[in-house]
């Protein structure tokens, strides 16, 4: 093999693990960063584990799915283009870079039993989804929201953090409007192209489904800057941050209804504002530790 041949099989791999994907492993941090735990280095170390260790179980789920839909990718106009479905990379080929990563996960993982059964069940519960589950409806949003979820908690329970009710609340409404709207940014493919479970989600279902989330989000979030538990930890100066989350949520929303929002990594990304945004956010919420 070439020196180029090399890169571009490098390249095609890499493209197969789907690296963008690993910003949705952030979750993991959410529990060190709302308990202020960020000084405390073994702790940070551990989380920083947890997080590596989500990014290879999702590379893994991503490469066992691309291998068993091959076929059907390779006639899809745009699927067409994966490493797998083009033959840039060979089946043989991606099964030893889900072993290598499965090991890595493993070996990230070891001696936390928790964040090992946290991993397990992310890999199963996502296999049961792109494997079956994802043609039925509700199931299939609640079980791409489990994922986030069950990142949440390996950032909390599997290192020793008490998991905050209100960042759970938050965090599973966030979820679910994050999962809802992907199936609505679906809705604007065209009919031949569109997942079969769209067929009982009608617009304005999805709609509603969308707005509710939002509006439960945006309510446990608000709760939660004026809570008692907000007032001890971060002096009550959270609430500034509210605004933020209600602009931030509302952006989404709108692109969703523009076509975006099918790839929630790739989308946030995507859009300056929804990045100036999450910066906006974490610089309010950091300065809040310092401005009593």
């Amino acid at each position: 093999m070439t020196a180029s041949t090399h890169a571009r099989t490098l390249l095609a791999l890499l493209r197969l693990m789907r690296p963008h994907q690993w910003l949705k492993n952030v979750f993991v941090f959410a529990g060190l960063l709302f308990s202020q735990s960020w000084h405390r280095a073994p702790l940070v170390e551990q989380v920083l584990l947890a997080f590596l260790a989500f990014c290879c179980a999702s590379s893994l789920v991503y490469i066992l799915n691309d291998w068993r839909d091959r076929a059907a990718d390779a006639l899809h106009p745009v699927k067409r283009l994966r490493p797998l479905a083009s033959g840039a990379v060979t089946p043989q080929t991606a099964l030893a870079l889900a072993t290598v990563l499965a090991l890595l996960g493993l070996a990230l993982a070891w001696g936390q039993l928790v964040l090992l059964s946290l991993l397990g069940l992310y890999v199963l519960l996502n296999l049961a989804y792109s494997w079956g589950l994802k043609h039925v409806p509700v199931i299939d949003v609640s079980l791409i929201a489990s994922g986030f979820m069950l990142r949440l908690l390996a950032g909390t329970v599997a290192v020793g953090i008490p998991p905050s009710r209100w960042l759970l609340l938050t965090g599973l409404f966030i979820a679910l409007f994050l999962g809802f709207c992907k199936r609505k940014a679906e809705t604007f493919h065209a009919p031949g192209q569109q997942r079969a479970v769209l067929e009982h989600y009608p617009p304005a279902l999805l709609d509603t489904y969308i707005a509710a989330m939002m509006t439960a989000t945006i309510i446990t979030y608000g709760l939660y800057a004026t809570s008692i538990e907000a007032l001890q930890q971060h002096g009550g100066r959270l609430i500034y941050t509210v605004p933020v989350v209600v602009f931030g949520m509302l952006r989404y929303a709108f692109q969703v209804h523009r076509g975006r929002g099918e790839d929630v990594a790739r989308d946030l990304l995507r859009d300056p504002w929804l990045l100036a945004a999450g910066l906006c956010w974490l610089g309010l919420f950091i300065a809040t530790q310092f401005w009593r």
